[in-house]
């Protein structure tokens, strides 16, 4: 009988215990302040409407925890791309014509590649039509060889470097801050969200890797082809991997991950089809419309307008033209002028590029 009663006893405590804990937890929740580096506007209001709706267990747009998927591209989404343009083109930039390491054995088409670039943002000359090739063909062929923990190094030491433009800023500190706060509320509210982005995979890893917000099995991008160390010319499905070897570049390029292609990517990795989806250019339409195709779920997507010629650098002109065309297609606009109390965080000063002779 005594034995009953104590197991009883401890019955209840475990229950309480962990009915504690669990009202703790969410008593927590409740009391977090999100989006502190927002200011109060339509996008922000948009976005916390659709959340608290679809994460509510009594609301008929309801969607299981495992279906809350988010889809974010990352240039110009969350990571700047204005220093003076993509991060990837700048690496590419220095890695062809400054890398004295690697300079001098540069192949012509990627010097070619790397010389647009530079005329581009020196310059004020077009990029050549569909360059979005030309640079992925050439970054292929400039980190063919590394392994996959000499490129890390390499992107985040280059990341490392005062960004052009800024003062007070490196290339790897140039993330909104704001779309920190998206990415902190969307985890404490069952989201899981993915990079789709038009850029290198592993240069997505590296730059995000630091702030600890997407798992790298969340990240999708460009691809080059990747072969065991010792593999060499043999195909893949004939040849068994040491466990000495490890994996290195090629110089094959097996996908530029761009508008429909962004949509194949996340059918083929991702599997479901996600409900929100952020980006900021015309590259994202495409997996922003995948998303409004969910017939299942009530879907949001948002894209960003980088407005901002004080603490950024923008073209207002242009801004103006991919806001209208981004509320004609139904598209929830961010403003980043507008609606982000700050961009970069405090102590960041918006600069004139500058470069040597």
């Amino acid at each position: 009988m005594i034995m009953r009663k104590n197991l009883l006893l401890v019955s209840l405590t475990v229950v309480m215990l962990l009915t504690s804990c669990s009202k703790n937890e969410s008593d927590a929740l409740v009391s977090k302040v999100y989006f502190t580096n927002w200011n109060q506007c339509e996008a922000l209001n948009t976005l916390k409407a659709y959340v608290e709706d679809v994460t509510d267990p009594k609301s008929a747009n309801f969607i299981k925890e495992e279906d809350r998927i988010a889809t974010f591209d990352m240039d110009g989404t969350f990571l700047a791309e204005l220093y003076p343009t993509y991060f990837e083109y700048n690496l590419l930039e220095y890695r062809a014509l400054d890398d004295p390491t690697y300079c001098d054995k540069a192949p012509e088409d990627v010097r070619e590649a790397a010389l647009d670039i530079r005329n581009f943002v020196r310059k004020g000359i077009s990029l050549p039509s569909h360059f979005d090739m030309k640079h992925a063909h050439a970054a292929a062929k400039a980190y063919a060889g590394m392994t996959l923990a000499e490129f890390d190094k390499y992107v985040k030491a280059y990341a490392a470097l005062p960004a052009n433009g800024f003062i007070g800023m490196t290339y790897g500190e140039g993330i909104y801050k704001p779309m920190l706060d998206v990415f902190e509320y969307l985890k404490d509210k069952g989201f899981t969200y993915y990079v789709v982005s038009g850029s290198d995979r592993f240069i997505c890893r590296s730059l995000v890797d630091p702030y600890h917000i997407i798992q790298p099995n969340r990240v999708i991008g460009m691809d080059v082809m990747l072969n065991s160390s010792e593999q060499g010319d043999e195909d893949g499905v004939n040849y068994t991997m040491g466990k000495e070897e490890y994996l290195v570049r090629t110089d094959s390029l097996l996908i530029k991950n761009l508008k429909t292609n962004k949509v194949r990517q996340i059918s083929q990795e991702i599997g479901k089809v996600p409900v929100l989806s952020f980006g900021n250019s015309s590259g994202d339409a495409a997996m922003h419309n995948y998303c409004l195709s969910n017939k299942q779920y009530r879907t949001a997507v948002f894209m960003l307008v980088a407005d901002d010629d004080a603490r950024d650098h923008a073209s207002l002109a242009e801004a103006a033209k991919r806001e209208a065309k981004w509320r004609e297609a139904g598209y929830t606009v961010i403003s980043m002028k507008n609606d982000f109390k700050t961009i970069y965080g405090p102590g960041i000063q918006k600069v004139d590029f500058v470069f040597p002779e």
